[in-house]
């Protein structure tokens, strides 16, 4: 049985941005008191980018920051497609070393996807997560063969949405020490409820969500 998530729900995704961005504080202290650093990766979507710049406001430890990312599709450098364009735009420019990126300009995508797998933190202090309205968590989408990926930490998707992806597979999510869904508006809300009930029927349903926090605004929660 998938233990499902704590909730938190809020008026609006400027209100989720803020509570996230002292979520996010609250781990990166610990971590770095505890291990001497701080290891997060991110999701794409509006409302983490607004989390950025909320923690841009905050006393953070950067410098003791390591972020990576959880998917990213396949694009070139700067395409307003890729969450690391808008990544770099939301972060302090002190924060910008921080980022460790999915390499999907190289030609050979699979030699690509090892070679950051082996970059990886052994188990991520906190990964941020998003959910789609199909349910789609990371780049874990509906009946693609990722799904099943279970020997590889980092794995390439069919085109989805008009783009292959590179995302963490299932394992790295489950090893994590905390995971932090992010999830608003209203086209969220039959996709929330589901991850909400454990529904493994979707990709989102499928994560080990014992340490994870939801964060949603009223729309995605039907209040």
């Amino acid at each position: 049985m998938i233990d499902t998530p704590r909730i938190e729900i809020f008026r609006d995704p400027a209100a989720v941005a803020q509570r996230a961005a002292e979520v996010v504080a609250e781990h990166a202290c610990t971590a770095v008191a505890e291990r001497g650093a701080f290891t997060f990766a991110v999701s794409g979507g509006r409302t983490p980018w607004a989390m950025f710049a909320e923690l841009a406001r905050e006393d953070f430890p950067w410098s003791q920051t390591a972020i990576y990312q959880v998917d990213e599709r396949v694009a070139p450098a700067g395409d307003p497609n890729r969450n690391l364009t808008h990544l770099q735009e939301s972060l302090p420019a002190s924060a910008l070393s921080c980022v460790r990126a999915m390499p999907v300009e190289d030609a050979d995508l699979d030699g690509a996807a090892d070679l950051y797998a082996r970059s990886l933190p052994d188990r991520f202090d906190l990964i941020h997560l998003g959910l789609g309205p199909d349910g789609h968590t990371a780049s874990l989408v509906p009946g693609d063969p990722v799904l099943d990926v279970a020997d590889r930490d980092v794995a390439l998707t069919r085109t989805y949405m008009g783009h292959r992806r590179m995302t963490i597979t299932y394992p790295v999510i489950d090893r994590a020490r905390a995971l932090l869904w992010l999830v608003t508006g209203s086209d969220k809300l039959d996709a929330l409820r589901r991850l909400r009930e454990g529904d493994d029927s979707i990709p989102a349903g499928r994560v080990e969500s014992g340490q994870a926090l939801v964060l949603a605004d009223t729309a995605a929660a039907g209040h």
